[in-house]
């Protein structure tokens, strides 16, 4: 994700971090009281989500297409996130507006004490902007990023320059154990789906400045916009804010886009032993998981908190960090997505302990998808998670965060105020059922980076 991230004035950012402040202990204390989420469909087609929030001057956007990794092909893989990053460096003149390269742009933004992001991940491409609600301010704010937005140069120049510059992040990358563990791993868990394509020198070599725009064109319309706005503004405020940021793309008629194949399911056990010389081996863990949408979101959201997820107070911490010294840190997460996203369950540790703490880590795995937790561990997973469930919307940027995911997967607009009801309602039966349906110990992918050939 390629940020433009730009320094206020000194009072306005002495400001806003006192606002930011101020706004952390009014969040906090009302974390737990309703959050009404307004939502409408403008006249583009273009889809808002509102929730108002008055106790400090600050607005925050987000803007959300589908034109993420997933739209790319194989052979072209990253086009998204360098459409992206290209996005925030320079503008085309249009309209009388004359062209900024990105330095104007830095300054202009350093002008307003603002910021604006654009950014691409495996199913969105979009943009962020955060500025005080102030009406000059925001409405120079908006202007801006509309052009950013809609009128983005692509400079050929600019594009030979960053594709340099990319090459050698890969190439110094590929020296990592990490990276090559990440890239194993997802080769081999997601197959020939866009999830799994590999960002290299040569796919790079591929993009050309017309495929960014021909990418633009044709998915950045305002009939494809999900817009999240948390701040100072009204309904009627926060509609024209939008209608302002998207009035430089073309209003196309959109037609459905093409699908996106699902991810397959694994069919067998693969292990991948990859010698590199380096002090701790890397191992990673296993196959596709769930989409977002899937209803055992909550069981498998609470179950992996006691799997690996609640740090040094899960299982796989216990078995195989504390009872045996094999890892400092060992982990487990879901990262559903319009599709499957994998579950990974990872470690590191010495070379010579890889095989035994593999061992130990499947064997925890599998006893967990087979009986599931003890009542006593999900009482303090649930405890843990409502008590904790004020963080994750303790400011404006987290809560933009959460209504962003609302308005992309089609949550209900009650999803926060029930968010702690569901996970109270979770049981150990229905942990155990949802593991069971979704994860298949015996058929996963075994990484392991590390030790001598």
């Amino acid at each position: 994700m390629m940020k433009t991230m730009l320094r206020p004035h000194a009072p306005l950012l002495t400001f806003c971090r006192s606002l930011a402040a101020l706004g952390l202990t009014l969040l906090a204390a009302g974390a737990l009281a309703a959050i009404p989420i307004q939502r409408w469909v403008q006249p583009s087609g273009a889809t808002v989500h509102l929730v108002e929030s008055h106790g400090i001057p600050m607005v925050d956007v987000q803007i959300d297409f589908d034109a993420g990794g997933r739209r790319d092909t194989a052979v072209q893989a990253g086009l998204a996130s360098v459409t992206a990053m290209m996005l925030s460096r320079g503008v085309r003149a249009a309209g009388g507006d004359a062209a900024l390269d990105e330095n104007a742009l830095s300054e202009a933004w350093a002008d307003l004490g603002a910021s604006f992001s654009a950014y691409a991940s495996s199913d969105r491409m979009g943009f962020s902007l955060r500025s005080l609600a102030y009406p000059d301010l925001l409405a120079r704010a908006a202007q801006l990023a509309s052009r950013q937005i809609g009128q983005p140069s692509f400079a050929q120049d600019v594009w030979l320059r960053e594709r340099a510059r990319m090459g050698a992040a890969l190439r110094e990358a590929n020296t990592k154990p990490a990276t090559v563990a990440a890239r194993a791993f997802q080769a081999a868990v997601y197959g020939t789906h866009p999830y799994g394509f590999e960002v290299t020198e040569e796919t790079l070599a591929r993009i050309e400045v017309a495929d960014m725009r021909q990418r633009h064109a044709a998915l950045l319309a305002p009939c494809r916009a999900r817009a999240s706005v948390v701040g100072a503004l009204d309904r009627a405020q926060a509609d024209a804010l939008v209608a302002t940021l998207l009035s430089r793309l073309a209003a196309t008629a959109c037609a459905a886009l093409p699908p996106v194949p699902e991810v397959a399911p694994l069919t067998r056990a693969e292990e991948r032993i990859i010698p590199f010389a380096s002090a701790q081996a890397h191992v990673l863990i296993g196959q596709p998981g769930y989409r977002r949408a899937d209803p055992d979101f909550f069981a498998l959201t609470v179950g992996n908190y006691i799997l690996g997820g609640g740090g040094f107070v899960s299982r796989l911490t216990a078995e195989v960090r504390e009872k045996r010294g094999l890892s400092y840190s060992v982990y487990s997460y879901f990262a559903p997505g319009l599709h499957a996203g994998a579950f990974t369950l990872g470690l590191q540790t010495r070379p010579d302990q890889a095989a035994q703490a593999v061992q130990v880590a499947r064997d925890v795995l599998t006893r967990f998808v087979s009986e599931g937790p003890t009542p006593a561990e999900l009482q303090a997973a649930r405890d843990n998670l409502v008590g904790g469930f004020a963080l994750r919307i303790d400011s404006n940027r987290k809560l933009l965060d959460q209504v962003a995911s609302i308005a992309w997967n089609g949550l209900p607009l009650d999803y926060l105020d029930t968010w702690t009801r569901e996970v109270e309602k979770v049981t150990v039966q229905d942990i155990r059922a949802a593991f069971a349906r979704k994860l298949m110990p015996q058929r996963m992918v075994t990484v392991v980076v590390g030790g001598k050939p």
